[in-house]
C-alpha cells in the first residue's frame, strides 16, 4: 500500500507564499459576529479544564464570531469566568469527572446550529468519552468537525467512522495518537510520517494534520503538504489544544477543512517563532501563543 502513496519528496512546503492560493474569507466592515461563524467546543474534564479554555480562545483569536463551550457541569462556571466571551454549558458528568455519554441529547441544538464543531480538548480518551464521541459522530453533524486529543481514541475502534462526514473533518494527532488510531507501532509513524498521514487521510476520508518536528497535512485525494518551520518550543503542554482551536475558528469563518488546517499550522508555528525570538526557544507557554495569532494574521 505504501508504494502507491506519495513520498515526502512530493509534498508541498507550507509557506506564506503558498497560502496566497488558500485565502481566508475576510469579513466586511458591516459584518456582525454571526457572519464570522460560531464554534462549539466539546471537551474538558474535571482535571483538565484549561484545555478547552485554550482551544476556545484560540478559535476567537482566529476570528470566529461566537464561541460556545460544552463541558462537565462542575467546571462549566469556572470555564465561563475564564472565557467571558463564551457561552458555557454544563453537561452531566461521570464519577470519574468526564462528560457523561448521555449528554449528547443536551448537545443536539448546539450542534445543529454551529459552523464548526471541535471535540476533544481536555479529554482523556476513556471508554465514556469514546462513547460520547461515537454518539456525536453517528449523527453525523452537518458542520465540519475537528477531532483532537482524547476524542481521537474514539477512532481506534473504527477509523472509517469519519467517512460519514464526507470529507468535512480534520484530525490533529501527534505520532502516538496516530499510531493508536491505525493500530501500528509509533516507530512506523515517526519513520515515515508523510506516508502515514496520507494513509490515514484516505482511510478516514478526512484532512489529517500529523503533528511533529515536520507537520504533514494530507487530504483524502492524496494531496500532501509539509510545514517544517516550527521549533521545539511548540512541544509544550496545551499547544495542541491551541492548534485545534485555530482550525475550528478558521472553519467557522468559512475556510474549507484543508484551508483551515494549512493556515492553522502556519499561524501556530509562526506564533511560536515570534515568541522564541522574544522569550527563548523553550519556556514560552501555550497561552502566550493566543495573543500572537491576530498579529500573524494581520501580517498576512
Amino acid at each position: 500500500m505504501r508504494k502507491s502513496l506519495r513520498s515526502k519528496l512530493d509534498s508541498v512546503r507550507v509557506t506564506r507564499g503558498l497560502l496566497d492560493e488558500f485565502p481566508i474569507p475576510i469579513p466586511s466592515s458591516d459584518d456582525d459576529k454571526d457572519a464570522r461563524g460560531r464554534v462549539l467546543v466539546v471537551g474538558g474534564c474535571v482535571t483538565l479544564p484549561g484545555a478547552i479554555v485554550l482551544a476556545g480562545i484560540a478559535a476567537l483569536r482566529a476570528g470566529a464570531g461566537k464561541l460556545q463551550i460544552a463541558t462537565c457541569r462542575s467546571i462549566a462556571p469556572l470555564v465561563g469566568i475564564a472565557v467571558p466571551e463564551a457561552l458555557s454549558l454544563g453537561l452531566d458528568e461521570t464519577p470519574d469527572g468526564v462528560i457523561a455519554p448521555r449528554s449528547t441529547n443536551a448537545l443536539d441544538d448546539l450542534i445543529a446550529n454551529t459552523d464548526a464543531l471541535l471535540i476533544g480538548p481536555g479529554t482523556k480518551g476513556n471508554d465514556d468519552e469514546r462513547l460520547l464521541v461515537n454518539r456525536i459522530l453517528s449523527m453525523p453533524p452537518q458542520s465540519p468537525i475537528v477531532l483532537d486529543a482524547g476524542a481521537l481514541y474514539a477512532l481506534t475502534e473504527n477509523p472509517a467512522i469519519l467517512r460519514a462526514c464526507e470529507g468535512n473533518a480534520v484530525i490533529t494527532p501527534h505520532a502516538k495518537e496516530m499510531a493508536g488510531i491505525l493500530g501500528i507501532d509509533v516507530h512506523d509513524v515517526t519513520s515515515d510520517p508523510a506516508t502515514i498521514a496520507l494513509m490515514a487521510a484516505q482511510t478516514m476520508n478526512a484532512v489529517v494534520a500529523l503533528k511533529g518536528s515536520e507537520t504533514f497535512i494530507a487530504t483524502p485525494d492524496a494531496a500532501l503538504y509539509c510545514y517544517d518551520a516550527g521549533d521545539v518550543g511548540l512541544a509544550t503542554s496545551g499547544s495542541g489544544d491551541t492548534l485545534a482551536g485555530i482550525v475550528a475558528g478558521l472553519i467557522a469563518r468559512g475556510c474549507s477543512p484543508l484551508n483551515a488546517a494549512l493556515w492553522a499550522v502556519f499561524l501556530h508555528g509562526t506564533a511560536g517563532n515570534r515568541l522564541a525570538k522574544r522569550i527563548g526557544r523553550v519556556g514560552y507557554l501555550a497561552r502566550e501563543l493566543l495573543d500572537e495569532i491576530p498579529l500573524v494574521l494581520r501580517g498576512a
